[in-house]
């Protein structure tokens, strides 16, 4: 099935080159009965969107929907049990991406969509649609990081920037910090890329993983890890997330941007957002990093070069800046693209902004293996569990262990 979706695919790039040759002829010109699997929050948007590309398209493309509410996080598992029957064009968390290359469930881009994709995007979410030197998805959003919500009426303005004091202060309020630490590696790893710690994944051309570049066992693994035992160790830190946390005697919740509409309905005026703070290790600072993520367009392989083609060509105006915008106007999905960033109605949306400034230290959401989250996440458990330095130094060796058995470490990254 992947060499006849690979037989296509070359048909489908070299018709979208001739395209480009011979636009005036109206090549793509038709009617196509499209499949597309979105969120059910963007499902009459997304019909609306389709209906302006019918009418103002200059290809002659008459897009025919049947949109079907598909979640990002089920579209892959979809997608993965029967291509042949899956959306057309379907919307898809990062993190499913190299499986879905893997299963031939993504057409490559061609050079002319690869050059709208890195134009038009910033780099991380350019990064997560590419395995090898390939592109195999459109951009659709920036925003699955984490930043900072705090209870003005505990937390003082002026302690934001320091781990410490607001520890302190939650201790002394007897609030909670609710902050992933023992749950998830994608909260976890905040304290690891602070310290400039990496853990990167290489794939091949055909998504498979292939070796992982890893320093969290480190001279600088080993200030994280002190770090992270100042939060785990106190009594008022908690491993939860999600905004309910703040109704149930949170004062800090670190999470993103689809807990703010509850985060604010509960905190009301003394809802405070901001980028993490930082924590101190013999004398140094280091502001707690992120991972930064993001939604993607995937388009079916096709068996029909020029449906193909018309589904590239829609997929590039369905994440191009305007429908961005109006994602971000109706339901307040963050933009990957760098214009719909740089606006003002963005920039003045106060989850995004504390999000944008928390991406100056964040770390792009590569490629990662699957079994990498459950492996990272114990870190968490042994440094609370470790009583000195040599215990949370073994709680690093005991993570080195369990990826060298798994992956090959490679060290020339």
């Amino acid at each position: 099935m992947k060499k006849v979706l690979s037989v296509f695919l070359a048909l489908t790039m070299a018709l979208a080159m001739c395209v480009t040759a011979v636009a005036d002829d109206k090549p793509l010109a038709g009617t196509y009965d499209v499949k597309i699997w979105v969120a059910e929050a963007i499902v009459d948007l997304t019909k609306a969107q389709i209906d302006n590309y019918n009418a103002t398209n200059e290809d002659g493309i008459v897009i025919n929907p049947t949109i079907e509410a598909v979640s990002e996080a089920d579209s892959a598992t979809q997608m993965l049990l029967d291509v042949e029957a899956g959306g057309d064009l379907y919307c898809f968390a990062q993190d499913q991406f190299a499986r879905l290359v893997q299963a031939g469930a993504l057409a490559q881009l061609g050079a002319g969509a690869s050059a709208f994709v890195t134009e038009n995007n910033d780099a991380g979410t350019v990064a997560a649609s590419t395995s090898g030197d390939a592109i195999y998805a459109y951009p659709l959003t920036a925003d699955n990081g984490y930043f900072m919500y705090y209870d003005k009426s505990v937390i003082p303005e002026e302690d934001i920037d320091s781990l410490e004091k607001l520890i302190a202060d939650c201790e002394g309020a007897q609030k909670y910090f609710a902050f992933e630490m023992q749950s998830s590696a994608w909260y976890l790893a905040s304290f690891f890329f602070a310290t400039g710690c990496k853990s990167e994944w290489k794939t091949d051309e055909n998504g498979e993983f292939i070796s992982v570049y890893d320093t969290f066992d480190s001279p600088e693994g080993l200030i994280a890890v002190k770090g992270m035992k100042k939060l785990v160790d106190s009594p008022f830190h908690v491993s939860a997330g999600g905004a309910d946390q703040l109704a149930n005697g949170a004062a800090i919740l670190v999470s993103g941007t689809w807990d703010f509409a509850k985060a604010s309905e509960i905190l009301g005026d003394n809802m405070g957002v901001a980028d993490l703070p930082s924590f101190e290790v013999d004398g140094t600072s280091y502001h707690l990093g992120s991972f930064n993520g993001c939604k993607l367009l995937g388009v079916k392989p096709q068996t029909d070069a020029l449906k193909g083609a018309a589904m590239h060509r829609l997929a590039q105006y369905l994440t191009g800046e305007q429908c961005q915008m109006e994602r971000f106007e109706a339901k307040a999905w963050g933009p990957s693209n760098l214009a719909a960033q740089a606006s003002d109605a963005v920039k003045a949306n106060p989850g995004l902004a504390a999000l944008i400034a928390q991406n100056a230290y964040s770390v792009p959401q590569g490629q990662i293996h699957g079994s990498w989250w459950d492996v990272a996440k114990v870190i968490g458990d042994d440094v609370k569990n470790a009583a000195d330095e040599a215990g949370l130094q073994q709680a690093l060796d005991n993570y080195q262990e369990k990826i060298a058995s798994l992956f090959t470490l490679d060290d020339s990254v």
